[in-house]
């Protein structure tokens, strides 16, 4: 059976609000939880950019079943990769042994911040590679020194560090990066439903292990102001990965989207209240074979409602699958 998970979009919402969604979705019966981490929001209109760290690890106290995972963070510009292996290690311990690491090469938007530029495409994976080898040398628990093109590391360890390190996600959109995630990762994540980056994560040596996905979806009984709200804030999810890791900032995602209409968005969203349709868009990521599917209600303030839908029709509905 695929699990169906939930997505606190950092993005759409603010801290507090986070931690009460992830509790609701752990009452609604949610198989899992996945966070975003961004420094800035897509659009303007989605509002929000809090540090997920922190949100994490008040939802790890605050909740007691739900798994939770990044979705993804990026270990290269913004976050140096011994730093993360530290957050993770810890998130690990404080979650009771609930979180995985998702991480992923990047995108502009979040990681110009601290004024390293934005790498190449080439020198990013080349980054992320390293990033993954010391991630990985921490978790075993040893003292790590690693001299690297991109990074370097100088006698570090870490001190609390759990029994079962995180299982690392990675994050992939093309053959390269599905060759690290199978050598590299024990899972991989991806936000479109296409078996060859299923196929090419398992030639890769990834065979067996979990396959995430994400879909954004909009729930409303009024259908028309779910697609209203799905393109005002949703729109910049047609651009592709290609064009989103690059863009710096909302207003660059805004000029890029001008001329996507709701009726465009209405079509890779599913928006509204027919079951049947939210059935018939996850069921692509089944098919494609993936194992766990995280759905992101577009609105930060139109959660509580959804969780009461999704409870009595959305997850029984998708738990036929």
């Amino acid at each position: 059976m695929v699990q169906i998970g939930y997505t606190m979009m950092t993005e759409q919402a603010g801290p507090r609000d986070l931690v009460d969604h992830v509790v609701r979705a752990e009452e609604t019966g949610f198989d899992f939880s996945v966070t975003s981490d961004h420094y800035a929001p897509w659009l303007e209109s989605q509002g929000h950019a809090p540090y997920a760290w922190s949100v994490l690890g008040a939802a790890a106290q605050a909740t007691s079943r739900i798994p939770l995972m990044t979705y993804v963070t990026c270990p290269t510009v913004r976050y140096h990769p011994a730093v993360v292996a530290q957050k993770a290690a810890t998130m690990q311990l404080l979650s009771g042994g609930r979180f995985r690491l998702g991480l992923g090469a990047g995108e502009n938007l979040n990681e110009h911040v601290v004024g390293r530029g934005w790498p190449g495409k080439t020198t990013r994976h080349e980054m992320f590679t390293e990033a993954l080898e010391i991630i990985r040398a921490l978790f075993e628990g040893d003292t790590v020194s690693y001299h690297g093109n991109h990074f370097d590391v100088d006698s570090a360890k870490l001190w609390d560090l759990p029994d079962q390190a995180p299982p690392i996600g990675v994050a992939v959109s093309g053959e390269r990066s599905c060759e690290i995630a199978g050598r590299l990762g024990d899972l991989v994540i991806a936000t479109e439903p296409k078996g060859e980056l299923i196929s090419s994560f398992e030639k890769h040596g990834g065979k067996g292990k979990p396959r995430v996905g994400q879909l954004p979806i909009c729930y409303d009984p009024d259908r028309d102001a779910a697609v209203k709200r799905a393109h005002d804030q949703f729109r910049w999810f047609a651009g592709g990965w290609k064009v989103n890791s690059e863009l710096p900032d909302p207003a660059g995602f805004a000029g890029a989207t001008q001329f996507v209409r709701p009726e465009d968005v209405a079509e890779t969203i599913p928006c509204g209240d027919n079951v049947d349709d939210f059935v018939e868009a996850v069921r692509p990521y089944a098919e494609a074979g993936f194992t766990e599917i995280a759905v992101v209600q577009v609105g930060g303030d139109h959660q509580r409602e959804f969780f009461d839908w999704a409870e009595k029709k959305l997850l029984p509905a998708l738990r036929e699958l």
